[in-house]
């Protein structure tokens, strides 16, 4: 990249999930509406941006970035797009929780207490983004996602390693292969972390390879963005562990991957409008996540799911542009960076 100006980004994370948002400095994306400019992100020509902000030596690949965007449906207070270090994605709940909190919590949203009502633009759709509010602080952020449905229950994949195993294909922001966790013979614990993320790519390329996705009204959103393995807990929680790439677990319990599980507790007759189930993270965070009722998506049964959890704001880094660098496109390493390094990095 060539010399720009600095972007400020917010150093913000919600139930441990970092989601870093990018205030000023952003470039302009090119696109009609917000789904454009995702789609011109994931193109050739948006690549040099993400890996300026995703890869090392400026980024981690537990992260992810939020772009601040001009909002294009008049009713939006603020529009965003998530980069994450493989490509950039349509929804997220812990991310929606990060730019809720960094926009009010830096007055680029008026804060008013005890509630601040924020509607946030993606390129899935609008969000409602509800704060609770004190002493200047966001202390809990209820997030009314977007419509979210199945795409196809017990979809089964033989597999060498562990057999047949079955997954839900839901949408709940993006597409999601719902595994319980047992067919792998894990559980959702630290100290099974690495392994599932390991098994959790594997199983992503098979599933997307198998059942190819597209959303019926936004083209932009296709393929099965993650694996989330669920476990079901004694006391009626659910563990969930999302599997990104480049092959680590979300620290939050998943906005988006706890609104497709609703989606497939819904169709399996398992929860009713109005309940509300606790899902938690490898780490232990929870999110709150409520049926707030049914509704229809390009012809097919959805649900209104809303997710509750709570975002922190911990600093700020401004990051620079220098023609001089010599990693400034970035890099990736497979001992941080997972085996599929060579993805994110073709020279390396």
């Amino acid at each position: 990249m060539t010399a720009a100006p600095a972007i400020r980004m917010i150093n913000a994370h919600a139930e441990g999930e970092l989601g870093y948002v990018a205030i000023d400095g952003v470039p302009e994306i090119p696109g009609r509406t917000i789904a454009d400019r995702l789609d011109w992100l994931n193109s050739d020509a948006g690549i040099p941006l993400r890996r300026h902000l995703m890869l090392a030596p400026r980024a981690n690949p537990a992260c992810s970035v939020n772009l601040l965007v001009d909002p294009v449906d008049p009713a939006a207070d603020a529009a965003f797009v998530i980069l994450q270090p493989n490509a950039a994605h349509a929804s997220s709940g812990s991310n929606s929780i990060c730019v809720t909190t960094a926009l009010l919590e830096t007055g680029r949203i008026p804060m008013n207490e005890p509630q601040t009502v924020v509607t946030l633009e993606t390129a899935a759709g609008l969000v409602t983004a509800t704060a609770s509010c004190r002493d200047g602080k966001c202390e809990r952020v209820a997030i009314d996602m977007v419509p979210s449905f199945v795409e196809a229950l017990d979809v089964v994949l033989d597999t060498s390693e562990w057999g047949p195993v079955k997954a839900d294909i839901c949408y709940g922001g993006v597409f999601y292969a719902l595994v319980d966790v047992g067919q792998v013979g894990l559980s959702i614990i630290p100290r099974d972390a690495a392994e599932l993320a390991r098994i959790g790519m594997v199983l992503r390329e098979r599933f997307t390879a198998a059942h190819p996705v597209v959303h019926p009204e936004i083209p932009a959103i296709n393929g099965i963005a993650y694996v989330m393995f669920r476990q079901a807990g004694a006391d009626g929680q659910t563990r969930t562990a999302t599997v990104m790439p480049p092959g680590r677990l979300d620290r939050s319990p998943c906005g988006t991957g706890s609104s497709a599980h609703l989606a497939s507790l819904h169709a399996r007759g398992q929860i009713s409008v109005g309940e509300t189930i606790t899902t938690r993270s490898v780490i232990g965070s929870a999110f709150e996540v409520t049926l707030l009722g049914v509704t229809e998506a390009a012809g097919r049964t959805a649900i209104l799911p809303r997710i509750s959890g709570r975002g922190w704001r911990f600093g700020e880094t401004l990051v620079e542009s220098d023609p001089s660098d010599i990693f400034a496109s970035g890099y990736a390493v497979t001992d941080v960076w997972g085996p599929d390094a060579a993805t994110l990095d073709p020279d390396g």
